[in-house]
Order: C-alpha cells, then sequence, then structure tokens
C-alpha cells in the first residue's frame, strides 16, 4: 500500500499518468477481489466496508411495501438497516435459528410470501462462526424469482466461498477481516441485477457507489484477497481450526462449568464464543486485557452496549448464560504458543472472578 500514499496517489477517475497508474491498481484489486468468491471483476464494488455493503444490498434492491425474509441472528448493519426499512413500510420476517445457531432452509421456504423481494441470511455468524445453510438457501431463493444477499464478512477468507454455486444476487466483505486494512470493503453485484445507489454525486464504480476511490486500501485489500485464496489453497484453515479445537479443549479441561456456544454446528475456523457460568463476560475481557490478552463480548461493533448478545438470546439462551460469554478470534498467524499463553491466564482470572461472584458462590 505504501507507493499509493506518495509517489503513486493518483485519483483513478482522471485521465492523466497518475490516474492512469490509479486506475490500473483497481482494476488489479478488483479482479482479486473477484477472484476470491468466483466472481468477474466487473460485479465488484468497492465500499468503504461491510456496513456500507450492506446497506447497498437492502436499500438498493428494497421497496416500499415490499418483504424481506431475514435471521434474528444477523449483524446490526443488517438488521438495523431493515428496522429502517419497516418505517418505509417494508415488512421483515426474522427466521430464529436452532439451538446451535443454524437456520432451518425450511423456515426460509415457509416465510417466503408473494411480496417477497429479498431474502438476507449471513454466512458465518460474527459472534459465534457458526455458518449458515446458504447453498440450501440460495436454492430456494432462486426457485421463487428472489434476490438473495448474503452478509459474507466473517466467512470470506476462511472458507471457500464460490457466488455461482450459492446462486447469490449479492454478497458483502471487508477487507480488515482477512488482514486487509480496515475501512475498505466491496460489494459483489450479480451481472444483471439492478441495485439502486445510496450514495449520489460521481459515476464511479460504474455508477454503483459514487466518490473517489480509497487508493491505498483497495490496493490492500486486493493483496488481501490474493493472500487468502493462496491460503485456501494451501489447505491451512485446517491448521486455524486445529488450533481453536486446542483452545476450546483446554479451556474445558482447566474450567468447569463452561459451554461452547455453536460448537454442535459447521463453523469458520478462527471463532469460538464461549459462557462461563457465574461471572460477566464484560468483567472476564477486562480480567484478560490485564492479563494481555484480547477478547471481546459479542460483536465488537457493540460492544459498548449492556445488553446480552442478541445472537446468543435468539440462539436460546437465557440471559444471565448470554451475559457470561466472550468471543475469541484467531488470526492466520495465530501460534501455539499463543493458544498456551491464553491457557495459562484464562482458568486464573476466570477463577478469580468466581471467587468474588455471588452468582457462583451461592450454587457452589
Amino acid at each position: 500500500m505504501a507507493p499509493f500514499f506518495a509517489e503513486r496517489f493518483g485519483n483513478a477517475s482522471s485521465m492523466h499518468a497518475q490516474g492512469v497508474q490509479a486506475r490500473a491498481a483497481v482494476d488489479e484489486a478488483r479482479a482479486q477481489v473477484a477472484r476470491l468468491i468466483g466472481a468477474t471483476p466487473d460485479e465488484i464494488v468497492f465500499t468503504s466496508g461491510g456496513t456500507e455493503g450492506d446497506n447497498l444490498a437492502l436499500s438498493g434492491t428494497g421497496a416500499p411495501g415490499c418483504h424481506v425474509i431475514t435471521s434474528a441472528i444477523e449483524h446490526h448493519a443488517i438488521l438495523d438497516t431493515l428496522r429502517w426499512s419497516e418505517t418505509a413500510g417494508a415488512r421483515v420476517t426474522r427466521i430464529r435459528p436452532d439451538r446451535s445457531g443454524r437456520v432451518d432452509p425450511a423456515d426460509v421456504r415457509a416465510a417466503l410470501t408473494p411480496a417477497t423481494r429479498l431474502i438476507s441470511i449471513m454466512m458465518a455468524n460474527n459472534e459465534t462462526g457458526v455458518l449458515q445453510p446458504v447453498e440450501e438457501i440460495g436454492r430456494i431463493a432462486a426457485e421463487a424469482d428472489v434476490a438473495f444477499h448474503i452478509d459474507a464478512v466473517q466467512a470470506a477468507g476462511k472458507v471457500p466461498i464460490d457466488v455461482r454455486r450459492i446462486r447469490c444476487d449479492a454478497l458483502t466483505l471487508s477487507g480488515h477481516k482477512m488482514h486487509g486494512p480496515q475501512g475498505v470493503g466491496a460489494l459483489f453485484i450479480r451481472s444483471g441485477t439492478q441495485v439502486r445507489p445510496i450514495l449520489h454525486g460521481g459515476s464511479q464504480e460504474r455508477g454503483r457507489r459514487a466518490g473517489t476511490e480509497n487508493l491505498a486500501a483497495i490496493v490492500g485489500f486486493g493483496v488481501a484477497a490474493a493472500h487468502a485464496v493462496e491460503w485456501l489453497a494451501e489447505g491451512r484453515a485446517r491448521g486455524l481450526e486445529a488450533l481453536r479445537d486446542r483452545l476450546e479443549a483446554g479451556i474445558r479441561a482447566a474450567v468447569p462449568a463452561v459451554q461452547v456456544n455453536g460448537a454442535d454446528a459447521p463453523r469458520v475456523p478462527n471463532t469460538s464464543n464461549i459462557s462461563f457460568d457465574g461471572i460477566a463476560g464484560r468483567a472476564l475481557v477486562v480480567a484478560l486485557d490485564d492479563a494481555g490478552v484480547c477478547v471481546s463480548t459479542g460483536s465488537a461493533c457493540s460492544s459498548g452496549s449492556a445488553e446480552p448478545p442478541h445472537v446468543l438470546l435468539a440462539m436460546g439462551l437465557l440471559p444471565i448464560q448470554a451475559h457470561s460469554a466472550i468471543r475469541l478470534s484467531l488470526g492466520k498467524r495465530t501460534t501455539a504458543d499463543q493458544i498456551d499463553f491464553v491457557l495459562s491466564r484464562l482458568p486464573e482470572a476466570v477463577g478469580r472472578l468466581r471467587e468474588m461472584s455471588p452468582l457462583w458462590t451461592n450454587r457452589h
């Protein structure tokens, strides 16, 4: 990315030499991102990230009075956008998952009405990592001639994605979820799919997203996508999954009364959501941070909320169980030594908090 902050800093819409260089760099990145998901470059629209991509997909395909099907465990970029759409007359059906966190495709089919215009189901949940049956839902959408959008922010770069096989019409990506820079993302829009822009003022991105391209970030996103293609092709997801399983097994062995949420469903290899009876997840986040371990409660985008994670509540957990959960996220550079470091710190932190917690001492 570095050269594009200085000597190669140009506007990709300009006709001079630096502009032509910038356009070539954007075009290369577009091809790299398209290759990651089995799309063509002209089907990729660069955005500022997953939130904008979700908003463009939903607001650009919906219409007043239409019916939209989604799930109760979507990211707030989906749920909040659809709440706004309801104020404009849209009707929304929110399907609850089973106890493992999976949406039943039969429930999607049953929710279809003659007014249904869009189905939006995420590929991998951002809190539990649970993978949804998007191929089955894609078949249902195609049979019903209903547009299908997927929020794949948490899945891209971690599991293989083929938009042709899934038969989705739109799919959201975010650069920083695959070791790219923050503040850049993309929306796949299937060729022939009509999406109204939500940003106006320029003809960039084939008229689908106005605004000067974030050149350096787009270049970084493209390189990250290219690395992800190689990483997946080399089968390295299995190694990351093994580290996650080692982490979960170590926690279960050292800490009593824990529950891995979503463990019975297919998951992306890097995410683990665990409830610890008797303590508050937010207190454990602070205790582990003091010990040099960074974890979160629920989604980082809603980490300031005092409410229990909506995803866990939708899965059937009690509020007290949802409040006791933390999310541990591994990266492609996570090592076995780092897993061991976490396992050397976490049991002590949990034990210390439980000693101070009446929720634990009253029961034990």
